[in-house]
């Protein structure tokens, strides 16, 4: 049998303390009979190896824990198993085995197509390589600015918190580092993740993760939770996992109402396919939903599992029912192990093109592709948008049904300006991106390395030394940076973007900020107001875009 999950060495009795005011209402004690979606008397049927079990240790969590199955023999007496998955069971590098009792009994013993079977079962082809494969596809560690911590979006972090699960996907992302009790992260590593949240105040958002974060020991869970509701600009909390599904018995009334005391918490759990909504997985569900924490699912897109319009409708009904959002579907990764699991991008697409508009809009996740190489996610829908001119656009919906939207022609997006000066703006140091472009705080993103390219080796000169020949009319100076009053020039034919319009170079001509016009060798078109001082060719920015 599987070894039982290794317990951190270091706990402390208590967590860090927290106000009485965010303590919660001790919840409700929810049994199957509160469940509207679940019979009374409904249980997902034992294999007969655990029929004489009873039911105080099969719904004991640290029962199934222990008696986890990872080895051919132990498989064997469950399931009617195939050579090729003979063949990865007995695999000597294969990523590691291990499956709950009672997700096993989810297992169809005769099918090898079971969708249940496939996702934990290792199969021969596993180990073939394939075409894009990398052992971190998502380039994690690179973004990692202390060990377990990847900071990739400006104000949120990922924050690993264990390499250990209930169980383990064939087609783990993280394969790399977890399974393997090694790779485990320390308490002196916890210690340095907190203190860079603590000195890193445009962290609003951390998504803790793993491996799977509910499978570490209680009391260095509610460490961890204490320890970042203890950091004042920590705004909302997050757990993704898949123990609800693995490991429902592991959602006790007693863990719900801890979790419910570190709110704002929200928490992704991981279904793939509607056959693993079982009774025990809504008791679950439900309980957590009392205990006041939104519920999402992130599903993978998976060949011969789930790539289906039926069964990813059939499943995010199931998952609405039970008050979870579909959240994400995501494209594979391209990470060892995976390979045969991979569908084209194409089928996702026709997959939300089957559900939006054809059920609730709440039933409907994002298609995403984890951007190769560490871009992040990127959406991928189907095009709604068909054409575009001046003051229309072309709309089509999920009917094939075409129109026209008239877009207003009197329409002053600067109308909003005022009130959006009372709201804090966030610095997004290197991360403006496309919205820089389109507020006017870059002019322009580079391939690395383009610069250099095109200087062709060659000297600095008379013609090419002087940087504010670039910018353009009231452009931010940097990528990211904040607006803060800066110096820029403003020459030759110069666009007036941000607040103004004006053409015309300034030739040393001056330019009222608050005013209007700009004189540039007689060709004056009106300006917007502009809320800065333009003298000598110079232009003082002082709060503008």
């Amino acid at each position: 049998m599987a070894q039982e999950e290794e317990t951190p060495k270091a706990e402390l009795e208590e967590p860090p303390g927290k106000p009485d005011h965010q303590r919660s209402i001790p919840l409700a004690r929810v049994t199957e009979a509160d469940l509207p979606t679940a019979k009374p008397t409904a249980r997902t049927p034992r294999p007969a190896l655990w029929a004489d079990v009873p039911d105080e240790k099969w719904n004991d969590w640290r029962w199934q824990l222990t008696n986890r199955l990872n080895s051919l023999e132990e498989l064997s007496r469950i399931i009617n198993l195939t050579p090729e998955e003979i063949e990865g069971l007995t695999a000597d590098d294969k990523f590691r085995v291990d499956i709950t009792p009672y997700f096993a009994s989810l297992i169809d013993p005769e099918d090898p197509h079971c969708p249940v079977r496939r996702q934990v079962i290792p199969l021969g082809r596993e180990l073939q390589a394939f075409e894009g494969m990398m052992e971190d596809s998502l380039a994690e560690d690179k973004h990692s600015p202390v060990p377990g911590l990847v900071h990739r979006y400006p104000d949120r972090v990922l924050m690993l918190l264990t390499t250990q699960c209930a169980s383990y996907c064939r087609y783990c992302t993280r394969s790399r580092i977890v399974g393997n009790p090694g790779a485990n992260f320390s308490r002196a590593e916890f210690e340095l993740q907190l203190d860079y949240l603590r000195r890193t105040p445009q962290v609003r958002d951390v998504l803790l993760s793993g491996g799977d974060p509910l499978t570490l020991a209680p009391k260095m869970l509610e460490y961890i939770l204490s320890s970042l509701r203890a950091i004042e600009h920590i705004e909302i909390i997050r757990i993704g996992t898949r123990v609800p599904v693995f490991l429902p018995q592991r959602i006790t009334d007693e863990f719900a109402e801890m979790l419910s005391q570190y709110h704002p918490l929200w928490m992704n759990i991981h279904v793939n396919h509607p056959k693993e909504i079982t009774p025990e997985l809504s008791i679950a569900l439900d309980k957590l939903s009392r205990a006041g924490i939104p519920l999402g699912n992130q599903s993978v897109l998976l060949a011969g599992i789930n790539d289906s319009v039926n069964i990813q409708r059939e499943l995010v009904h199931k998952l609405v029912r039970n008050r979870v959002r579909p959240y994400y579907l995501y494209q594979c990764d391209l990470v060892k192990g995976a390979g045969h699991f991979r569908t084209t991008v194409s089928k996702g697409i026709e997959i939300i093109e089957g559900l939006r508009g054809h059920t609730s809009g709440y039933a409907v996740p994002t298609f995403v592709v984890d951007a190769p190489g560490g871009g992040g996610k990127i959406p991928v829908m189907p095009q709604y948008l068909i054409s575009q001119a001046p003051g229309k656009i072309v709309l089509r919906n999920y009917e094939g049904y075409i129109t026209t939207y008239d877009e207003p022609m009197d329409y002053d997006p600067h109308a909003i300006d005022h009130l959006d000066r009372q709201i804090e703006q966030r610095n997004e140091p290197g991360q403006a991106g496309v919205l820089g472009l389109l507020q006017g705080r870059i002019s322009a993103l580079k391939p690395e390395g383009f610069d250099e390219t095109h200087r062709r080796d060659g000297i600095q000169h008379r013609l090419n030394g002087d940087n504010d020949k670039w910018q353009r009319f009231h452009m931010g100076d940097a990528l990211g940076k904040p607006d803060t009053e800066t110096e820029m020039s403003v020459s030759g034919n110069g666009n007036g973007n941000g607040n103004g319009n004006g053409n015309g170079s300034s030739n040393g001509h001056k330019t009222n900020g608050n005013g209007h016009k700009t004189n540039g060798n007689g060709n004056g078109h009106q300006a917007k107001p502009s809320n800065g001082n333009s003298r000598n060719g110079k232009t003082k920015r002082g709060g503008t875009n």
